[in-house]
């Protein structure tokens, strides 16, 4: 199977990461800031559209391009290499994408092809796989 979507966005440069702790009654909790919170909003709202009827089992390979607007002298398809890492814009991404039903668990991907763009549509190009096991035996 393969399902392969692009939407286009400014996509966002707030990270899984940036998750603030406040003490409450002399204890660390840990929230969510309003700026992580719109992200994961616009991105479940976009995948949302998208998902597949059931969630995908076994292994996955996800492929994300993210396309940012091009600023500077910067031109199409140069590749990014300026904050946010891909691991970090690829951990939000993941986890939202586990929360709107596209696999039960992000540990199902077992590939992943990750850049970053300077583009002038700027969006996220996401393909999804599933990968076939070799049996040996």
């Amino acid at each position: 199977m393969k399902i392969e979507m692009f939407f286009p966005m400014i996509p966002p440069t707030v990270t899984h990461q940036e998750k603030a702790v406040k003490i409450v009654n002399n204890k660390p909790v840990f929230y969510e800031p309003q700026e992580l919170k719109n992200a994961r909003a616009k991105l479940s709202s976009h995948l949302s559209a998208k998902r597949p009827l059931n969630p995908i089992h076994g292994p996955i390979r996800l492929i994300t391009r993210w396309c940012f607007p091009i600023k500077g002298k910067h031109y199409n398809g140069e590749y990014k290499t300026s904050r946010p890492d891909t691991d970090n814009l690829q951990k939000l991404l993941k986890d939202v994408m586990t929360a709107t039903g596209y696999w039960r668990d992000d540990a199902q991907v077992a590939s992943e092809v990750i850049e970053k763009f300077w583009a002038e549509i700027p969006g996220i190009y996401i393909t999804i796989e599933t990968i076939e096991q070799n049996k040996e035996g």
